[in-house]
């Protein structure tokens, strides 16, 4: 019984892979048509799209056009190939503006360029065209009901050039390029005035110039110390239950004595 219903299946792929094969090399538009969409809506996106591939060109103009266009460029998303995808898509909003599928083609086509953006620590030029992408979107689209995802989407893409800001700058810090340091924290709190690194970016920002303060020649110390104040104050301000009360108590200490101890010798 198990053989008999082994050799039954085999012969329905095989017959399954002859049908698609003959399509392929078939000059029938409309058989390939048929077929190809068989194939994605059985989900098997990469044999669809090999026959859409084919048969694009000659249904140019046609009212089959419309859903071929939209099922091709869906093929290139569902395969994971989200570059090709998010051009078609495209090709596919400007071809079709008035469609039922224009909004979702958009949306997509915001949402392939989400996926190429890289992981925070390479180049962003991706994300930040995946985040000009997708606000263009919303603009467009203010009213749809794909505008909480592509939000979502935004937010995750900010936060990922938040932290590249944040490590780049904290980087500095930990090969003692204070000022360097500092500068960068300052440039980040500006730029991501709401980012959810606020605490660590003071805190970081402080400690170096606590460290260039405390390292400091006399000539230099007493403006460098009053810096350091300043930005551990405003740490304590923001953050008066900060995660690092324990180390700001300590640079406190050492700053107020390198302060006291310059009021001395002046």
């Amino acid at each position: 019984m198990k053989k008999a219903l082994y050799i039954a299946l085999l012969s329905i792929i095989v017959a399954s892979c002859s049908d698609y094969q003959k399509a392929l090399k078939s000059e029938d538009t409309a058989y390939k048509f048929k077929m190809g969409t068989d194939l994605y809506e059985e989900g098997k996106f990469a044999k669809a799209f090999r026959l859409f591939e084919q048969i694009i060109p000659s249904y140019r103009g046609k009212p089959q056009a419309e859903k071929l266009t939209f099922m091709h460029a869906m093929c290139s998303y569902e395969m994971g190939d989200y570059y090709i995808s998010s051009y078609h898509f495209d090709k596919f909003v400007d071809i079709y503006p008035s469609s039922e599928k224009a909004e979702e083609a958009a949306f997509l086509s915001a949402k392939g360029y989400f996926y190429n953006s890289p992981v925070y620590t390479k180049e962003q030029k991706e994300t930040i065209e995946a985040i000009e992408k997708l606000q263009l979107f919303i603009n467009l689209y203010p009213t749809s009901s794909y505008v909480a995802d592509a939000n979502k989407l935004v937010n995750e893409l900010d936060f990922k050039l938040e932290k590249k800001a944040y490590e780049i700058a904290k980087q500095y810090n930990l090969i003692r390029d204070y000022k360097a340091s500092i500068k960068s924290f300052n440039n980040f709190l500006l730029e991501f005035p709401g980012t959810s690194l606020r605490e660590d970016a003071m805190f970081y920002r402080l400690d170096s110039a606590y460290r260039l303060a405390i390292f400091s020649i006399d000539r230099l110390k007493e403006e460098r110390v009053d810096d350091a104040l300043n930005y551990l104050n405003g740490l304590m301000k923001s953050f008066p239950d900060t995660k690092y009360a324990e180390e700001v108590a300590t640079m406190k200490s050492d700053l107020e004595t390198g302060q006291n101890t310059l009021i001395t010798k002046s």
